[in-house]
């Protein structure tokens, strides 16, 4: 954007000031003129038709009429809200406006018997219609403002509402700035781009955004500043990545040695799929150069990601170097820690174990060991970051479900050494591909997407509580079948009385279906203490308890191939992700398994979407896709990503096409001209560079 002008803080604008500028900044974020420019309307209302009173219903669409008020009063009834009523009448009749909040301000704001504009919503009450909080505009203001036919409907806060800075003050700002800055927006893409996308200029989009012409004209715009947006932030991710392969240096693995040699060739437990041997490629190729990997591994559920991970760990034992392999919980570190082991066994590698509860002795071995290198592979959670481990030359960390991790506590062991270790980060949650090239874009994403041979498809079914009696008919079967039970119930925070009571009841009912000493239960919940947890899962593990009954804790890190029956009790309290982990408890062995989501009648649409989905499909990507769509990128990401993606107008699920036109020029152009440095650049350089000093998606970003 042209001179500073677009710099100036938004108290300046005619008709903000102090007081309504602290309010913007606070509730929007809006500190300058360029953040009020890119405020974008979130909806726009066809505002060409104005209604008579005679001509109102009860729908709840919003209508715009022309009148006067000829009366206002204050009604304090004896029970209720105090509120302000005027009457509003235009030639065929009379109906009421009333305001609840800000009555002091709305009163002082109304003139009677002068021709305005009144919108909202309108609802009956008796045979008077009434219009709540409607926004007002002098009949005069009305015909002379830069308003179309397409009014937007800018995002607004209660407090903002209630302060009296409604969609329509909100409008007059925004073309009080058109005013003021003569619209004198620069260009930010060149032009050969703009020819070849046929894309509307930076001025026309802007205003056709905020006032547009036509339906057309609003789509134009629309789609030149998604475009605009998506793809800054792909040219950003992709120069990210450009910069860490050029500057950041890396060990060079460059020889495949003994280890890797003698475990591929005598001792693979079993043949590795397709998909696992390009990515096992993939890995050993970006190893080789001496400049930092940072790959992400995305698999499903039981796509065998841990052996991949051990091999990469070889490469660098073979190079002479130390790995480590991080995982967000002590379950999930035991878990990788006994499957890690047996292979290491084989091989006379020294694996070990870091975790909270490891004994100050166990510590004093790893930290000495660390140092001297004897220690080849470390295991561990978050205790592998504290400052007293130290290795003598790590090579590769590997990190589990890495969005589990804050970006400071990974960058924590990139700096354990001068030179950072190659980085491998898995997650078996997987990830829809849009949302990937957005929040891993800088990364470089290998994919396991086939499943081991000989696995069956799990079966999934969704039966009611009625149902519930048939269920435990077949879940008898199976255990006479020799097969073991997965019965968990949801564990959801604010709630965990409820929540406790719902599993002690079930493992109630279950105790008197299947009594001793025919059977035997186990019992698995976050209140046990570590030790009990263990008992519990080994008796279940080695055969001793036909049913475990459980909360989410099994969600992750539960390996027990015999177990062929999943039972998610009120399924419709969790999400798809977490119901897709849960299924893939089971399945592991060579039996045929099923997963079944149990459920009351009354269900949210989201509620039976998920349910359909489940029973559809066993592909996680095609999942995670719905769960996109259900819950947005936000949501699905956790807390922790949840500043990440705050896009000011693109939409991952609806525009997912933009994305990747956006990602294939970005990559196109950096390709041919990566300082971005050519004439045609120059333009789209300058708005790179300003872009990249402000805290954005980026800074968020691995």
């Amino acid at each position: 954007m042209q001179n500073n002008l677009f710099q100036t803080p938004i108290e300046y604008l005619k008709g903000v000031g102090p007081q309504r500028s602290d309010l913007l900044r606070k509730e929007l974020g809006i500190h300058k003129y360029q953040d009020l420019i890119n405020f974008y309307p979130n909806r726009y209302i066809d505002r060409t038709r104005y209604y008579k009173i005679n001509e109102l219903d009860n729908n709840s669409t919003e209508v715009q009429l022309i009148g006067k008020i000829i009366n206002i009063k204050t009604v304090e009834p004896a029970k209720g809200k105090k509120r302000l009523v005027a009457t509003f009448v235009d030639a065929t009749g009379q109906m009421e406006l009333v305001w609840f909040q800000g009555q002091k301000w709305v009163r002082e704001s109304l003139e009677l018997n002068v021709s305005i504009v009144i919108f909202g919503k309108c609802a009956s009450f008796g045979n008077v219609y009434n219009m709540a909080h409607p926004e007002i505009e002098l009949l005069a203001d009305h015909e002379q403002s830069l308003s179309s036919a397409m009014q937007p409907v800018y995002p607004s806060t209660e407090t903002l509402s209630n302060r009296g800075i409604t969609n329509r003050v909100v409008n007059k700002l925004m073309q009080q700035l058109f005013q003021e800055t003569q619209a004198l927006f620069s260009e930010t893409l060149p032009d050969y781009l703009m020819n070849e996308l046929r894309l509307v200029s930076k001025k026309e989009a802007l205003f056709n955004i905020h006032f547009p012409k036509s339906p057309e004209a609003l789509a134009k715009a629309q789609f030149r500043l998604k475009f605009e947006e998506l793809f800054f932030i792909q040219l950003q991710l992709i120069t990210k990545n450009l910069v860490r392969k050029h500057k950041i240096k890396g060990h060079a693995f460059e020889k495949v040695g003994k280890l890797f040699s003698n475990f591929f060739a005598n001792h693979l437990p079993f043949e590795l799929t397709n998909a696992q041997k390009r990515v096992i490629k993939e890995i050993r190729n970006d190893m080789g150069y001496p400049a930092q990997m940072n790959r992400l591994l995305q698999g499903d559920v039981g796509s065998g990601k841990t052996i991949v991970a051990f091999m990469s760990m070889l490469l660098a034992l073979d190079n002479g170097f130390q790995a480590c392999f991080m995982a967000p919980t002590e379950i999930l570190a035991n878990q990788h820690f006994i499957g890690l082991s047996k292979l290491a066994k084989t091989l006379n590698i020294n694996i070990k174990k870091l975790t909270g509860s490891s004994k100050t002795s166990e510590r004093k071995v790893i930290h000495e060991e660390l140092e001297n290198g004897t220690l080849q592979i470390l295991i561990g959670t978050h205790a592998l970051l504290e400052d007293k481990v130290k290795f003598q030359n790590l090579g590769l960390a590997i990190i589990d479900e890495q969005h589990r991790f804050g970006v400071e506590q990974r960058s924590k062991l990139w700096k354990k050494n001068d030179i950072p270790p190659h980085v491998l980060v898995m997650t078996a949650t997987p990830i829809p591909r849009t949302l990937a090239m957005s929040l891993y874009g800088d990364l470089d994403i290998s994919l396991i997407d086939e499943l081991p041979p000989g696995r069956k498809p799990i079966q999934t079914v969704h039966r009611y509580d009625s149902n519930r009696l048939n269920v435990m008919g077949f879940v008898s079967d199976q255990i006479a079948l020799g097969r073991q039970i997965y019965v968990v119930y949801p564990l959801i925070q604010e709630s965990e009385k409820m929540d406790f009571k719902d599993l002690m009841d079930g493992y109630d009912s279950i105790s008197r279906d299947f009594p001793l000493p025919k059977y035997a239960i186990s019992i698995l919940h976050g209140k046990m203490k570590a030790s009990e947890k263990d008992f519990e899962m080994q008796r279940f593990s080695e055969g001793k308890t036909n049913i475990m009954v459980a909360t989410t804790v099994i969600e992750v890190g539960v390996n027990i191939p015999n177990a062929s029956v999943m039972i998610i009790e009120s399924a419709e309290r969790f999400g798809l992700s977490q119901l897709h982990q849960l299924r893939g408890r089971v399945g592991r062995g060579s039996d045929q398994s099923y997963c079944i989501l149990m459920s009351s009648h009354k269900l949210t649409n989201n509620s039976k979407t998920r349910m359909e989905t489940m029973v559809r499909t066993n592909d996680g990507f095609e999942i995670a896709e719905v769960d996109l769509k259900l819950r947005g990128p936000g949501d699905l990401m956790g807390t922790q990503q949840s500043g990440v993606l705050n896009l000011q107008i693109a939409d991952l699920v609806r525009d997912r096409d933009i994305l990747y036109l956006a990602r294939n020029y970005a990559v196109k152009i950096l390709k041919d001209d990566s300082p971005l440095e050519k004439q045609e650049h120059l333009v789209m350089r300058t708005v790179f560079i300003e872009m990249t000093k402000r805290k954005n998606i980026w800074n968020y970003i691995s």
